[in-house]
C-alpha cells in the first residue's frame, strides 16, 4: 500500500506526464509528424515544430508511430487515429516490404527502399505495431494475426540460429546482438495475450527469456551484454563489454514482466539485479539521469545521456514496485519519482511535445530536432507507469 506522500507525488507527476502527452504530444505528432500526401512518418521534427522533411525514413520508425497511434485510438483519445494508421500502415507496407516477405532498411524521402537489407530489429517492431494495431481496432485484429504469424513463420525459417534466437543480418555476421531480441520478447509477450492460437508467441517468448537469462546476462555481475559471437558468448572485442543502463532497466521491466506471468521469482531476482546496476552504476555525475553506456565493470563508457532510457527507468521502477521484493517496494516506488523527473529535463522544449534527446555531462541539452523514434518509449512508459500505480493502490 501506498504512503499518502509518495502517492499524491507520484500521481502528479504521472497525470503532468500524460497531460503533456495527450494535450500536446499526440496532437503534434500525429499532424506535422505525418506526411499527408503518402501517409508516411516523419523521421524528426525541428524544435520550431516543422518536420524535417528531407531525412531518409527508417523501417523501424513508421512501424513505432503507428503503435503510437494506434494506442491513442484504444485509449479513446479525440483524433482520426483510424485514417491515420490505415494509411501510415499501406505506406509501410508498400514502401518496406520485400518480395520475400520481410521488411527492408531504408527508403528516401521520395519512397524508394534505397537500402532492403534484412535486420532483425526492422521485423520486431512490425510484429510489435501489428500487436497494438490488434489491440486498438479490433476489427484489424485477424488480419494482424495473419500478418505477424505468416513474419514469425518467415524468421523461424530463414534467420533462425543454431542454438537460440536470431541472425540479426543476412548473410549472417558477427557481433550478435541483443538489442533486437528484446524487442522481439516485446512482441511476443504482447502477442501471447492477443492471439487466438497464442503458442508459438508463447515458445518464443520463453525462448527469448531463457537466452536473455542464460547468455545475454553476465553470470558474475548480473549485467545485461550488447554483444556477442556466434555461440552466444561476449564478443572479444570492446564491443562485446558494453553494457547500457537504459537496457538494464529495459530488459529488466520484460523480464520482471515474464517472471510474473511464469510465477519465475529467479526471472525476478535477475530483473532486480539488472535495476539495481542501472540505478548503481548508469546515472549521471550530478545523479539526476541515466547515462548512455557503461563498460562490464561499471565504469562509464557514453557519459551523455539521451531520453529513451529515463522512459525505461520509469517503467522498470513502477514494475517492480509491483512484482518485485515487497521489502523493496518503498525504494522502487521512490525511484519511479525520481525516474518521472529525469524524464521530464529532457521536455523543456520551446514547442511543447517536442523533446530534446541529448543531455550532455555538464547538464546541458543538444538542441536539435526531435527524434520521432522516441516516441514509442515515451508513450509506453507513461501507459505503463500508470497502469502500474493502479495495481500498486490494489495492493495490500
Amino acid at each position: 500500500m501506498l504512503n499518502a506522500d509518495t502517492n499524491q507525488r507520484l500521481t502528479q507527476a504521472l497525470e503532468t506526464l500524460r497531460d503533456w502527452l495527450e494535450g500536446a504530444a499526440l496532437p503534434l505528432w500525429s499532424t506535422a509528424g505525418v506526411e499527408t500526401s503518402t501517409g508516411g512518418f516523419h523521421e524528426r521534427i525541428g524544435q520550431d515544430g516543422s518536420p524535417m522533411v528531407a531525412d531518409d525514413r527508417r523501417a523501424r520508425v513508421q512501424p513505432r508511430q503507428l503503435y503510437c497511434f494506434s494506442a491513442a485510438h484504444q485509449y479513446g483519445l479525440p483524433g482520426d487515429w483510424d485514417t491515420l494508421v490505415r494509411n501510415g500502415l499501406t505506406y509501410f507496407e508498400t514502401t518496406f516490404r520485400k518480395h520475400d516477405g520481410l521488411y527492408g532498411a531504408l527508403a528516401n524521402a521520395q519512397g524508394a527502399l534505397i537500402k532492403p537489407d534484412y535486420d532483425l530489429y526492422n521485423q520486431a517492431f512490425a510484429l510489435f505495431s501489428f500487436s497494438q494495431i490488434a489491440a486498438g481496432f479490433p476489427d484489424a485484429k485477424m488480419r494482424m494475426e495473419e500478418k505477424a504469424t505468416e513474419l514469425l513463420r518467415l524468421l523461424i525459417a530463414h534467420h533462425k540460429h543454431p542454438i537460440a534466437g536470431f541472425e540479426h543480418a543476412d548473410p549472417p555476421s558477427l557481433p550478435l546482438c541483443s538489442n533486437p531480441h528484446m524487442h522481439l520478447f516485446e512482441a511476443a509477450l504482447a502477442w501471447e495475450a492477443l492471439a487466438e492460437r497464442p503458442e508459438a508467441w508463447t515458445a518464443l517468448a520463453d525462448e527469448i527469456a531463457n537466452l536473455a537469462l542464460t547468455k545475454f546476462i553476465d553470470r558474475t555481475s548480473g549485467g545485461l551484454r550488447e554483444f556477442f559471437d556466434h555461440d552466444w558468448n561476449p564478443h572479444p572485442s570492446d564491443k562485446g563489454r558494453i553494457m547500457e543502463p537504459g537496457h538494464q532497466f529495459e530488459w529488466g521491466w520484460l523480464l520482471a514482466r515474464w517472471g510474473a506471468l511464469r510465477g519465475d521469482t529467479a526471472a525476478i531476482a535477475k530483473a532486480e539485479r539488472l535495476f539495481e546496476i542501472g540505478m548503481s552504476h548508469g546515472m549521471s555525475e550530478d545523479d539526476k539521469v541515466a547515462v548512455m553506456s557503461l563498460y562490464d565493470d561499471f565504469s562509464v563508457h557514453d557519459p551523455v545521456a539521451r531520453m529513451w532510457p529515463q522512459t525505461e527507468w520509469l517503467k522498470a521502477a513502477t514494475k517492480l514496485a509491483v512484482v518485485g521484493s515487497p521489502e523493496k517496494r518503498g525504494d522502487y516506488i521512490a525511484s519511479s519519482v525520481k525516474a518521472a523527473e529525469a524524464f521530464s529535463v529532457f521536455l523543456s522544449t520551446p514547442v511543447r511535445g517536442l523533446w530534446y534527446d541529448k543531455r550532455l555531462p555538464d547538464g546541458s541539452l543538444v538542441d536539435e530536432p526531435a527524434p520521432a523514434s522516441t516516441f514509442y518509449h515515451i508513450l509506453c512508459a507513461i501507459y505503463e507507469a500508470a497502469d502500474n500505480l493502479e495495481a500498486l493502490k490494489r495492493l495490500p
